[in-house]
């Protein structure tokens, strides 16, 4: 009897369940803290806070004094009834003490401890099943029956009436059946799901290793962009430094060669004046005989410079300006000549247009690779073009695009971009022969760039086994990259661009050229 009430002494007066972190009010009664904060926030803006227990009331929401002793109290008591806490279910029958239930009776809708299980009644209407406190979901909401059937067609747990009226014909399943059934269906979901968990997994490990990739690739990257522009800034110190030495040096030189130039004029000045002063004083004698006898005036007046080191000296104005400005212009190339592209965005998805493509070329499934085939013969369309050149399928109108080209199987390529209006039928139409197109191209062992026919001569020594090319369209820039180690800037075409413009590809004999698609822009300087 002591511990029945002492268990009504736990219980929260409002949740009506064993105290759980019990706090106490200034009035003395005690709560659940998370029952009392709920009933104080539906309080909140009335003007006033009441105890639920007492109606004391308070103008302030009312400090919450946790309960210590109580507390206490509630954890031995829980720790000594440890089967009560596994259900919270107890036999109505105990009246004395709290018993926990064994097993609940659908058709008593009651639970039951052992000793009063025992003299329950055991006949087939009583089922009995695992303690619950949901017994009125175990039976038909309209005949009070104990659902026995599973409606397979409606989805619907049934009573033996139902499956007699409304559900008759039905296909129609014992619960334990139709819930082995069911878990089993489950249970191949649970596989499928763990499944694709594991995959999701190993896909989110894989970004992870990605992306430590990327981040460790971005660092190379900075690092040697950050080295090269450290470099850059300091190529104009060391250019100024060695021109204004070389300056001071030539400025010394000058400086040397003028002041004995002057110290020798100043000799030959002194010379011409004592002779001067003796003329005169010849003038000025009247004693002719004397003045017959000095020395012929011819050797006085020999004063004319068999050499002239005035000639030879260089003024300041002598330097060699055009070396230096060509110095300083070079570094300007270099400088206006970096394209640093850190990579922003996925790098341009290049495909080739088989509608565009000459009579003898023969264009890869993947639209990647292009060859040429002396045994093709596409059908005759206007979109097609004349020579042995393909374009892609995308016109770039706007924006910044990047992609390479693999020319290592090929002897003689052109590369480049072109209008969507180049005239296909003249001789003219190959890419690099007309306005309209631009080009990079090998013939013979020699690589140029081509743009009206006007060719510019490129240097054999650098490998061209890999091509990058980037346009920035609004800039009016297309640029030309060898792909090498390190990366070349070969050339930059400069024009303001009217139409859109296609990648073009140009080849010959039994060439291939294949266009890559990289995830990301490569740094390119």
């Amino acid at each position: 009897m002591a511990s029945a009430d002492l268990r009504q002494e736990l219980d929260c007066s409002i949740c009506l369940n064993i105290y759980t972190d019990p706090v106490r009010l200034r009035c003395g009664h005690n709560f659940c803290r998370v029952c009392i904060d709920r009933v104080l926030d539906t309080q909140e803006g009335s003007g006033v806070y009441t105890c639920p227990e007492c109606r004391a009331e308070c103008q302030e929401r009312p400090a919450l004094i946790g309960n210590i002793t109580l507390c206490n109290i509630v954890g031995s008591f829980l720790s000594t009834r440890p089967d009560q806490e596994e259900t919270g279910i107890f036999c109505p029958y105990c009246i004395h003490s709290p018993v926990p239930a064994a097993k609940s009776c659908l058709l008593c809708e009651a639970s039951l401890c052992d000793k009063h299980l025992r003299v329950h009644s055991k006949s087939a209407e009583h089922v009995l099943s695992d303690p619950t406190t949901s017994l009125g979901n175990r039976k038909c909401s309209v005949h009070k029956k104990i659902l026995e059937y599973y409606c397979t067609e409606d989805a619907a747990c049934i009573c033996v009436y139902c499956s007699a009226g409304e559900h008759r014909g039905h296909r129609v399943e014992m619960l334990d059946e139709a819930s082995e059934k069911k878990k089993e269906k489950l249970r191949n979901v649970l596989q499928e799901l763990t499944t694709k968990r594991a995959e999701t997994e190993k896909k989110v490990q894989r970004l992870q290793e990605r992306k430590r990739e990327d981040q460790e690739k971005a660092a190379g990257v900075t690092e040697t962009v950050t080295a090269l522009f450290r470099d850059i800034r300091r190529q104009p110190e060391d250019l100024e430094k060695r021109v204004l030495s070389k300056i001071s040096r030539k400025e010394e030189s000058v400086s040397l060669s003028v002041s004995n130039l002057i110290q020798q004029l100043e000799i030959k000045n002194d010379e011409l004046s004592r002779k001067m002063r003796h003329i005169e004083e010849l003038c000025n004698m009247s004693d002719p005989v004397t003045v017959l006898q000095e020395p012929d005036t011819g050797d006085l007046c020999d004063t004319e410079d068999r050499e002239r080191p005035d000639d030879q000296v260089h003024v300041v104005g002598d330097l060699d300006v055009g070396l230096i400005s060509g110095k300083v212009h070079r570094l300007s190339d270099i400088i206006t000549g970096i394209n640093v592209w850190i990579y922003q965005q996925e790098a341009t998805n290049i495909l080739l247009d088989v509608n565009t493509a000459g009579n003898y070329i023969h264009v890869s499934d993947d639209r990647k690779t292009v060859s040429l085939s002396l045994h093709k013969n596409h059908q005759n369309i206007p979109e097609r073009l004349r020579y042995n050149q393909v374009l892609n399928i995308r016109a770039f109108s706007s924006g910044r695009h990047y992609w390479e080209v693999d020319v290592s199987k090929s002897e003689s390529w052109r590369v480049g971009m072109c209008y969507p209006s180049i005239d296909k039928e003249v001789d003219q139409s190959i890419i690099g022969d007309n306005k309209k197109s631009w080009c990079l191209f090998r013939e013979y062992n020699q690589f140029s760039l081509l743009h009206d026919r006007k060719v510019i001569q490129l240097p054999d020594s650098i490998p061209y086994d890999r091509l990058g090319i980037y346009l920035d369209y609004e800039a009016g820039q297309m640029s030309f990259y060898s792909l090498c180690d390190p990366i070349r800037h070969l050339h930059t075409f400069t024009a303001t661009f009217t139409e859109p413009l296609h990648a073009a590809l140009w080849v010959w004999e039994e060439s291939f050229l294949t266009v890559t698609s990289l995830m990301y822009m490569r740094c390119i300087i």
